[in-house]
């Protein structure tokens, strides 16, 4: 295995560690987000709140997903999102410059 292959591979374990690390480490934690303070809001008007659902990670990691995990998953779902978007935007201008040029190409 050459110099590049063995740095590549240190590099991508680093990155595991660093995702796994505060899934592993801190199954206590908790974060307060918009959900919660809903629920909050929901039971001071009503007096009970009941969720209908518990979500799956929660149910997959025994208590609520850390802080750290669920910024992470946010991260990647904003990137995901803005990729697909960027890509589609990105053949629609394709798409007009390839049209334009036909165009010219038949006169």
């Amino acid at each position: 295995m050459n110099k590049n292959k063995k740095t590549v591979l240190a590099l991508l374990f680093l990155v595991l560690v660093i995702i796994a690390g505060p899934v592993a480490g801190r199954r206590d934690a908790r974060f307060g987000g918009s959900d919660d303070a809903g629920s909050v809001m929901v039971e001071e008007i009503t007096g009970v709140y009941k969720p209908w659902f518990t979500p799956l990670p929660e149910i997959m990691l025994g208590g609520e997903v850390p802080g750290e995990l669920e910024s992470l998953l946010f991260c990647v779902q904003t990137g995901l999102g803005v990729g697909i978007l960027a890509f589609c935007m990105g053949r629609m201008v394709e798409r007009r410059k390839w049209t334009e040029q036909e165009k010219k190409e038949k006169e």
